[in-house]
């Protein structure tokens, strides 16, 4: 299905699933993702489409001028650095802004950094955990729709490589989120009672982390 708002054209990927409402959601990648019940029939998505064209124009608007500023912009951890580009095969980091060489390879930079920083920080918080759990395998990968995914019978935490570049509170999050689903392999009531226990503000950070990815 696509969607043409001002000679633009945009693909609306249709998501069904077991629930009641219909949901919108517009990515990074401009992509408009509609989740609905299974039983929802295609009149009813393009009416639904139709009611929040606005609302969609508006979204894309906003990640377009963020595309654009964050071209300049190096992100790490939560804050936003400016580049700065020199003669150099280094990465130094000022208060704001950072210097690197034009051919600096910044893909390799973030996974070296999700390594050290991820596998320090999952190790602090299975320390945390009071519950007997085993210590997982540690991945890193780039995901476009999850921030993290546990494997429980292979006891395997996959951890998104963009974490790197967010707040480090929602990287804790995912990997309390991930620990816990060792003990409750499903979001079921006691699963998100462990994870307020480790993580009390954790429906703050879901809520936010709708938007990023």
């Amino acid at each position: 299905m696509k969607l043409n708002i001002n000679d633009e054209s945009y693909d609306v990927i249709i998501i069904y699933k077991d629930i009641k409402n219909m949901y919108l959601r517009v990515k990074s990648d401009l992509k408009i993702y509609i989740t609905c019940s299974k039983y929802t029939i295609e009149k009813d998505i393009v009416k639904f489409i139709e009611n929040n064209t606005l609302n969609i124009y508006k979204i894309i608007n906003d990640i377009k001028r963020k595309n654009i500023n964050l071209s300049d912009k190096l992100m790490y951890l939560g804050n936003s650095y400016d580049k700065r580009f020199i003669n150099t095969k280094e990465i130094i980091f000022g208060k704001d802004y950072v210097f690197i060489g034009k051919n600096f390879n910044l893909d390799k930079f973030y996974k070296d950094e999700a390594l050290k920083v991820f596998k320090e920080r999952l190790d602090y918080i299975y320390n945390l955990f009071e519950e007997d759990i085993s210590y997982p395998s540690l991945r890193i990968r780039k995901m476009t729709s999850k921030w993290g995914v546990c494997n429980i019978t292979k006891k395997i935490v996959t951890l998104n490589l963009e974490l790197i570049k967010l707040d480090i509170k929602y990287l804790d999050y995912v990997i309390v989120h991930e620990l816990s689903h060792l003990i409750y392999p499903n979001h079921s009531k006691d699963f998100w009672n462990l994870v307020y226990k480790y993580c009390p503000n954790y429906k703050l950070y879901r809520k936010e982390m709708k938007n990023l990815i």
